[in-house]
């Protein structure tokens, strides 16, 4: 043999060892990837012949596939879908998977790694691979008696309510309002599933987004939650100590000046912590975001999540406190929850949720139990910690507050018979042109706390002098957290 042939001969081999090694990669290494990859037709069309598995809310199913006698042989319905769109997501033959349909779509579809003696019995017997269920977290009762209260307020409201237990994190309710129903998306009828979601993309309300865990908003007075337990840490305060209030805080060498709502002057030029937190003292606790300083208070955010993403299983973004050097007005205002500092809902309820459960704070989870076709456990979610945000007394004092808030501050509007509530309002301003955003966090009993709520009602038909985070707020709080204590 030649030079030349041998040469040729060992590119060829090359090139042939190459096509192999590829071929390997693609098939065992990128399989995962590529089958879980939305808008992979191939693994669709298999996944619309498929007995796809439920996923249950109180063991009931809220997503589950039905028989058909059409070609895909299952159809993909949802009931109370807006009520649980949120969390189920959609499953769509066009626009692929989303929520918990795409988070935990390898057991849903039958195809994850640790159903793989199902799916070898399915072959034996000649079936196609059956889906396992997925079991949430979510309390029925708290979930409906979230959407009543938003509804309540109207067909036009937008806003969001998450609920949790705040020694687990388990999700108990998650709504957000305006949703959709999922059961338009996952229609066999592709024409009509074009126009529902070119229609749902197009809406200006956004009825697609999750704005419990995607929407970051100025929670307003609801953050003095962290500005208090960074004073009660970093300045060692306690909820009898004196601090500044009265009607303006000022800033030497600037004009501007921080007022408190109404123009009120929280009872006195000197008054407790306690009673600053009772009337919601603007002054008082921007003074207090002075005092801690801006790094500590960045620190105290940090330490109850802000910056983070928690959440796995659905989409969210991070809640913020804004970096970099404030000047003191800037730092006033991120003190009250305004300026640059913007949250979302689950944010804010695991702020509510790390005071009650004594300065910890636990990862929210919403896949509570992960079962093979024939319910056996493959997968079960324990709760998980992760770290503490305030020490244990300082939870203590805070929640002593926040009790005295609901008992005869602010928060009137979340007592619950025969039980203390901690609770603080919140009415965050947004720009001139849209009325202010209504928060409200609480959780019960204050004394072994079984839920932790956070609402925000972004807009509602009411008049813009009449919203406030107690008016508004408040009662759907105090409904949702009624709705998990009395079953």
């Amino acid at each position: 043999m030649n030079r030349p042939i041998r040469a040729l001969a060992a590119a060829c081999l090359v090139l042939f060892l190459a096509l192999l090694v590829n071929a390997n990669y693609v098939q065992f290494v990128q399989a995962d990837s590529l089958n879980a990859k939305n808008g992979n037709k191939r693994v669709i069309n298999e996944e619309f012949s498929r007995d796809r598995g439920p996923i249950l809310v109180g063991g009931e199913p809220v997503a589950e596939s039905i028989r058909t006698d059409d070609a895909y042989k299952y159809q993909r319905t949802y009931s109370d879908g807006k009520l649980y769109a949120p969390i189920t997501g959609y499953f769509s033959y066009i626009y692929g998977r989303g929520g918990l349909e795409y988070s935990e779509n390898p057991v849903l579809s039958g195809s994850d790694n640790r159903l793989f003696v199902s799916r070898v019995v399915d072959v034996l017997a000649n079936k196609q691979p059956k889906g396992g269920s997925v079991e949430t977290t979510l309390d029925p009762l708290a979930q409906q008696a979230a959407s009543a209260g938003l509804e309540k307020l109207g067909p036009t409201t937008s806003g969001a309510v998450v609920a949790l237990r705040p020694n687990t994190g388990e999700v108990l309710a998650m709504v957000s309002q305006p949703s959709y129903d999922p059961a338009l998306l996952a229609s066999h009828d592709f024409d009509k599933v074009e126009r529902a979601w070119a229609t749902l993309n197009n809406a200006e309300s956004q009825p697609m987004v999750n704005r419990a865990t995607q929407q970051i908003l100025p929670p307003g007075s609801t953050f003095k939650l962290v500005t208090a337990a960074a004073a009660l840490g970093k300045l060692n305060l306690s909820p009898d100590d004196m601090v500044q209030a009265g009607s303006r805080l000022t800033f030497p060498g600037i004009t501007y000046t921080l007022g408190n709502q109404g123009g009120g002057n929280c009872g006195g030029d000197r008054i407790t912590l306690e009673k600053a937190m009772n009337v919601s003292c603007n002054v008082a606790f921007g003074a207090l975001a002075g005092e801690v300083g801006a790094d500590a208070l960045a620190e105290q955010a940090e330490a109850f999540g802000f910056g983070t993403d928690p959440l796995s299983g659905l989409p969210s973004n991070a809640s913020r406190f804004p970096t970099g050097r404030l000047e003191p007005p800037q730092l006033a205002q991120s003190g009250i929850g305004q300026y640059e500092v913007a949250a979302t809902p689950l944010q804010m309820a695991m702020v509510a949720a790390a005071v009650g459960n004594r300065g910890q704070v636990m990862r929210p989870y919403v896949v509570k139990t992960v079962r093979a076709p024939n319910l056996r456990v493959i997968d079960q979610t324990q709760p998980e910690s992760l770290g503490e945000a305030m020490s244990a007394a300082n939870a203590s004092r805070l929640t002593q507050m926040l009790v005295s808030t609901v008992t005869s501050g602010t928060a009137t509007s979340a007592r619950i018979p025969n039980m203390d509530v901690a609770g603080k309002t919140g009415t965050a301003q947004s720009t001139q042109d849209r009325p202010p955003y209504a928060w409200f966090v609480s959780f019960a009993p204050a004394d072994n706390p079984q839920v932790a709520v956070a609402v925000v009602v972004e807009s509602s038909a009411t008049a813009r002098s009449e919203i406030a985070g107690g008016r508004l707020a408040g009662p759907i709080a105090r409904a949702v957290m009624q709705a998990v204590l009395e079953q």
